[in-house]
């Protein structure tokens, strides 16, 4: 065993951590006391990816299906797949007084950092103190809110779990209709939002910011500023586009403060968490589009999200803007990006492309082969699938009503989605090893018309 684990790569030892975990999920989830009537083991194993990769995406309702314990076990679930194996087992060796390996501690680098850093350790610490002390006061919040419809018990349960699935960006909801009861509550909608964007915005963000906020650090690192750039612009544009397209739509009915809080909130929940205050499958075609968008963009590197990442898209608009200027270098807030940074962000969103576009393929010709286009109302078409795809590839959970209706092979191809949405495209193909050959020579230019 100790010879496998030499010969594994740190994005291997991140990618088995999670289907380790996944594997024990489905198995507890499987076993009669965590839930009610039958279920079959691809349910177990589909709910219980969607918790590890904090996804929110669901063929069995939550609240009803899963007994007491199941929903406990769920939401560790969500709490260990968010901030990932590896930190919690560097947290339980630090608490032992001994220390992770060399490739522990590269792991824990790959997933809460950009750089190299030579106090990883206070990193964790941060990471945890800031975890739980936002995920306790978002359970405090609503656990008070709620003891005026709930018994305090109650009310605790499910301030508590949804504090934790809104921070890790699950969507996991004990309501049959999610949020969608507490369009008209403002204290549950902007206190899960808060919460998602925290989560999203990734810890090392989160580490400068309270670093910044107790004059420890003067200024922020260009990651820090292009992370929350990004995040104002996408949540901020997405609010005002989503309160212009369903102004007459879903958030007809709602007062003024009403409508301009759900539209906050549908924006921040496509950050990758799956919350709904308003029912997906009655947006606009515009609004599910622009849903699809942010989703696929999804949160930021370092977090509990998915998607390509923020600072991501942000590099990709850089290269195209620095191209259209005819400038050799990529330059963004008076700062010049490094070659393989530009080339790492082309690749993300190259592969998340082509990985969206293959399962979608694959999801139409399982799900909807044979039916023609025109078929009535009540068969989804081509944007429900899109959308559940993004929505599965962004660890999202936002779904317009497809995957209770998905057949075994769609479940798969959803399961898989997840999976790779949460590790990464870029982790899956560091598994495979390919050696590189310096070549000592090149072939002779030829031009080819381009455009």
């Amino acid at each position: 065993m100790k010879d496998l684990s030499r010969q594994l790569s740190p994005p291997a030892i991140l990618a088995l951590s999670f289907l380790f975990l996944i594997g024990l999920g489905s198995v507890l989830l499987y076993l009669p006391f965590t839930h009610f009537g039958p279920l079959s083991y691809l349910d177990a194993l589909f709910t219980s990816t969607s918790a590890v990769c904090v996804t929110g995406l669901i063929v069995v309702d939550t609240g009803t299906k899963f007994t007491h314990w199941g929903q406990v076990i769920i939401i560790i679930l969500i709490q260990l797949g968010g901030l990932g194996l590896m930190t919690f087992s560097t947290v339980v060796l630090m608490l032992l007084g001994k220390f992770p390996s060399f490739k522990g501690r590269l792991v824990l680098q790959d997933t809460l950092t950009h750089s190299p850093t030579k106090d990883l350790f206070s990193l964790v610490k941060s990471v945890f103190l800031f975890t739980f002390i936002t995920e306790a006061i978002g359970c405090l919040i609503l656990t008070l809110h709620w003891t005026r419809v709930y018994p305090l018990s109650q009310a605790f349960f499910y301030g508590f779990f949804h504090s934790i699935s809104a921070f890790c960006n699950a969507g996991f909801s004990l309501f049959s209709n999610n949020l969608e009861g507490f369009k008209a509550d403002p204290v549950v909608l902007l206190t899960i939002a808060f919460l998602i964007i925290f989560g999203g915005i990734g810890f090392l963000v989160a580490t400068e910011c309270m670093a910044r906020l107790y004059a420890k650090k003067k200024r922020f690192s260009l990651h820090t500023r292009l992370t929350l750039l990004t995040t104002a612009y996408l949540i901020g544009v997405g609010t005002l586009l989503i309160f212009i397209f369903e102004y007459h739509n879903t958030l007809y009915g709602l007062s003024l403060p009403g409508k301009l809080i759900n539209a906050f909130f549908q924006a921040a929940t496509p950050r990758t968490a799956g919350f709904n205050s308003l029912p997906i499958a009655q947006l606009t075609e515009p609004t599910l589009f622009l849903l699809v968008l942010l989703m696929f963009i999804g949160a930021s590197p370092g977090s509990c999200g998915g998607g390509i990442k923020t600072t991501t898209f942000a590099v990709f608009l850089g290269l195209i803007w620095n191209k259209i200027k005819r400038r050799e270098k990529t330059h963004i807030l008076h700062r010049t990006l490094p070659a393989s940074t530009v080339d790492r962000a082309f690749l993300v969103i190259t592969l998340s492309f082509i990985l969206v576009t293959v399962c979608l393929f694959l999801l139409l010709l399982t799900q909807a082969y044979g039916m023609s286009h025109n078929l009535s109302s009540n068969h989804f078409r081509f944007l429900d699938y899109l959308f559940e795809t993004v929505s599965a590839f962004g660890t999202v959970g936002l779904s317009t009503g497809v995957t209770s209706t998905l057949n075994s092979v769609g479940k798969l191809i959803i399961i898989v989605l997840m999976f790779i949405g949460r590790v990464g495209p870029l982790t899956i193909v560091h598994l495979v090893k390919i050696e590189e050959v310096a070549r000592r020579y090149q072939y002779a230019e030829e031009r080819v018309m381009i455009g």
